[in-house]
């Protein structure tokens, strides 16, 4: 490492009514790994757009090997040697795997494209990944994990300069984490260089080399990882000396529904091919976690509570009546809500406000012919902005504009809106800040000290220790094991999560 491959210097940006990034510095060396991190609405995701052309820079300059640039597109960004992986996933579903691995580099030849050598290769570039699977199928049949990795494998293939990584992990498992980090290494090792964005602080320890952390649109610091612990980087992240970080070990330790009235009882529900048939309790005021692999059955159960599909077995009761829940609507007007797990794609509503997005599930509930007037919507949604600290420019935003972890808390106000007793979260702070996952955890014991009842989903084992008072474990597609207060750790869940047994106790 030592040669400079990118600098950034001195660059700004604004939005209306939002100071997005203030005066913001950043240098990547070439051969190196460098973590940029911060909280949402910290400033890295416009970062990344103005220095692959998405968003032109207000001031500053940006150098890419010695010669000022001035990327204008990402297709321009990636002419110059810059590739960019989002989050959330930005192929075509409506085309197959090899075709999105193509796209903008298949070649004609005198009879047209050469479709048998276009699926020979993308086979070839998937191989690298162990990913074996057919090519010709649409991207869209296969999981949000196979479709993160076709997107990281198209931006590879590119042999870029700088390889930018937003989040590429947050839909993967343990083993597709170990071999994209294998290709980071490989491409470090070449000498390319990466900017990887994570939330997840075992990764960017393990994988970075030197760290950039943005607070508020502004410049905290550069860093060398292995010259920091992890609280020294979550204090960085949030402002908040160490003492204040030290007191968020357990925060559902008063929970203690065990006299409680059963809020929910489920018994026998399934779908044949989907989930194999659960029982399932929630008293008033439980924070039931979930915890198991991806493809464990979590979100199913999520969706077969709230009717997004329609069970084929079993019976469900809320507060000790039998109730059929075959359809969201049904689900809402039983006091039941749903925080979806891709937000993008089953949570905001593109082109809509933050007003108009906050005031949506009540307004379902209400019916159509039963108007929330302007006036309602304006004042529920600024009783959420304030309580869920939203940061926003105000009620009329379009939600598209705001910061990840904006657009999850935007998500939970709208279901905090229609009083549901029983919320039901999939993946609240999947790619989202520190202090953010922290603001939603304690809202979530928040709600359940005034008796509301949490089903609560995370891939984050020690997310789901911290938060659940009880803890059901899946594998397979099959509720196998069930912790309750004082049983509940990460080394149990874990020895629970890799037990071949079934119904282990």
């Amino acid at each position: 490492m030592g040669e400079k491959l990118l600098e950034v210097h001195n660059v700004s940006k604004t939005f209306p009514g939002v100071i997005a990034l203030s005066n913001v510095d950043f240098a990547l060396n070439k051969g190196e790994i460098h973590g940029l991190m911060g909280e949402n609405g910290a400033g890295k995701s416009t970062l990344i757009k103005v220095i692959t052309g998405v968003y032109t820079k207000d001031s500053g300059t940006i150098m890419l090997d010695g010669n000022e640039v001035h990327p204008t597109s990402p297709l321009h960004a990636e002419e110059m040697g810059i590739s960019t992986v989002y989050q959330e996933v930005n192929l075509l579903n409506n085309l197959s795997v090899a075709e999105n691995l193509a796209i903008g580099r298949r070649k004609k030849g005198k009879k047209g494209i050469d479709w048998k050598e276009m699926n020979r290769r993308a086979e070839e570039i998937l191989s690298t990944f162990d990913i074996h699977i057919d090519v010709t199928e649409l991207l869209g049949e296969y999981s949000i994990a196979i479709q993160q990795m076709v997107a990281i494998a198209r931006a590879l293939e590119l042999d870029s300069k700088l390889l930018i990584l937003d989040e590429p992990t947050s839909s993967l498992n343990a083993d597709e984490v170990e071999k994209l980090f294998f290709q980071m290494r490989r491409l470090k090792n070449e000498g390319h260089a990466i900017i990887f964005v994570t939330h997840f602080l075992d990764q960017v320890f393990e994988i970075t080399d030197r760290i950039t952390v943005l607070r508020n649109g502004n410049y905290v610091g550069e860093y060398a990882t292995s010259s920091m612990t992890k609280l020294d980087l979550v204090s960085k992240l949030m402002g908040k000396s160490l003492d204040d970080l030290k007191n968020f070990d357990s925060i559902s330790s008063h929970i203690d529904s065990s006299q409680k009235e059963t809020l929910v009882s489920v018994k026998g529900i399934g779908k044949s091919g989907y989930m194999n048939p659960f029982d399932l309790d929630v008293k008033k005021g439980d924070i039931v976690g979930l915890a198991g692999l991806l493809g464990s059955g979590r979100t199913e159960i999520t969706n077969l509570l709230f009717g997004t599909q329609k069970p084929d077995t079993g019976s469900i009761e809320l507060q000790g009546k039998p109730v059929a829940i075959h359809s969201p609507r049904k689900a809402i007007a039983h006091h039941v809500a749903l925080s979806p797990e891709d937000r993008k794609e089953d949570g905001i509503i593109a082109g809509l406000s933050v007003r108009e997005n906050i005031a949506l599930a009540l307004q379902v509930r209400r019916g159509w012919f039963k108007n929330l007037s302007t006036k309602k919507q304006t004042e529920l949604a600024e009783k959420y902005i304030k309580m869920l600290s939203i940061k926003t420019s105000g009620v009329n935003q379009p939600i598209e504009t705001l910061s990840g972890g904006n657009q999850q808390k935007v998500i939970l106000a709208r279901w905090l809106a229609t009083d549901p007793d029983l919320l039901i979260v999939d993946e609240p702070t999947r790619g989202i800040d520190v202090g953010a996952k922290m603001e939603i955890q304690r809202l979530l014991v928040e709600l359940s000290k005034e008796g509301m009842g949490v089903i609560f989903v995370s891939s984050e084992i020690e997310e789901v220790v911290r938060c659940s008072n009880r803890v059901y474990i899946l594998q397979n597609r099959k509720i196998v094991g069930e912790l309750k207060g004082d049983e509940i750790s990460e080394k149990e869940i874990m020895v629970r999560i890799a037990a071949k047994e079934e119904g282990i106790a």
